[in-house]
């Protein structure tokens, strides 16, 4: 199964299905399941912005005890966006080039994620936590995670 090494907390932010986008500064024509691995770097500071604080603490995460080192989830990669700008609203806004719907991006899910012009959003549905975190060595970019039992 392919896997994708995200830091924390936006690795968990996915896992407990706040976060549905992990952005990116490149595309991928991937689609299907995909292993969301929290890398061993937390970025400490994002922990404390109030929205991701406050989201983390819903499900009884803190800075302190995020895991690390571990698969903590198995997603459905459904698309891979586009990131540019509603003019409009000054918002992010998603599209694939397909000539399908574009799709804005909510209040919630700019503050978890880079939602600059020319970067990628990948959207993940339907993401199971799995009971105990399964460590395991990241890599960079799209990875095989051979743990994966599906």
């Amino acid at each position: 199964m392919k896997a994708i090494t995200i830091h924390q907390p936006w690795a968990t932010l996915i896992a407990i299905l706040e976060k549905g986008n992990e952005t990116r500064g490149w595309a991928t024509k991937h689609r299907g399941p995909i292993a969301i691995h929290a890398g061993k770097k937390i970025d400490r500071e994002a922990c404390e912005v109030p929205e991701i604080k406050a989201a983390l603490a819903r499900h009884g995460y803190t800075v302190d005890n995020l895991p690390t080192g571990a698969v903590l989830a198995i997603a459905n990669m459904t698309e891979c966006w586009s990131i540019g700008t509603d003019y409009q609203s000054g918002m992010p806004l998603l599209y694939n080039g397909t000539g399908g719907k574009d799709k804005r991006v909510s209040l919630k899910e700019d503050k978890f994620g880079y939602y600059s012009p020319g970067r990628y959003a990948w959207e993940m549905d339907n993401v199971r936590w799995l009971s105990e975190p399964i460590p395991a060595k990241g890599q960079q970019g799209l990875w095989n995670w051979e743990g994966a039992s599906e």
